[in-house]
């Protein structure tokens, strides 16, 4: 009687099936991190049309108190830089040193805006300096006036770009979070 006897192959993996193996790996490993990319992006930009609403409600609220918005009447100019500051002041440090000085009728519009307390990270620089500033870390940009796209003021970020016409058709502004 004759036996088949068979020869054993190693087990194991062939170079091929590894090198297949680490490919596949690296192309999910890439699409994570580009999907990981795009949502921290659009995070980013709701997390400015959010700020964008609360900096618009409380410039609204500081309208209803003194009977104009903050800022000379062009305040920004076309692309409504270096107000971010001046908002700052208008929205939350003048109540907050006239309520430190004991004047109990002061009002803080956006009290968000503590730096103490910024849980937001909007807050760039300390005390009667601090800007405002966008999840990009560029300043809110404001204007109101003849300049401005709504007829009361606009407030808005430059966007990921940190660039912007302020005229909404410009492709500067293909990025930009706006109130108008």
């Amino acid at each position: 009687m004759k036996r088949n006897f068979r020869r054993r192959h190693a087990t194991g993996f062939t170079m091929m099936e590894v090198l297949i193996v680490m490919t596949i790996i690296a192309i999910l490993a890439a699409l994570s991190v580009g999907g990981l990319m795009f949502v921290k992006e659009k995070q980013k930009n709701s997390k400015a049309e959010i700020q964008i609403g609360l900096i618009a409600k409380g410039i609204q609220d500081y309208e209803l108190d003194n009977g104009d918005f903050p800022g000379d009447e062009n305040a920004g100019g076309s692309n409504g830089t270096n107000e971010s500051n001046m908002l700052f002041q208008a929205l939350y440090y003048d109540g907050y040193e006239s309520l430190e000085s004991g004047d109990e009728s002061a009002t803080i519009y956006l009290a968000d805006l503590d730096p103490g307390n910024d849980t937001q990270q909007w807050i760039e620089g300390s005390g009667s300096s601090a800007e405002i500033v966008d999840p990009w870390k560029n300043e809110y940009r404001y204007r109101r006036g003849t300049s401005a796209m709504n007829p009361d003021f606009d407030i808005w970020s430059s966007g990921k770009d940190g660039e912007t016409a302020g005229n909404g058709t410009d492709d500067k502004d293909k990025d930009d979070i706006t109130n108008y």
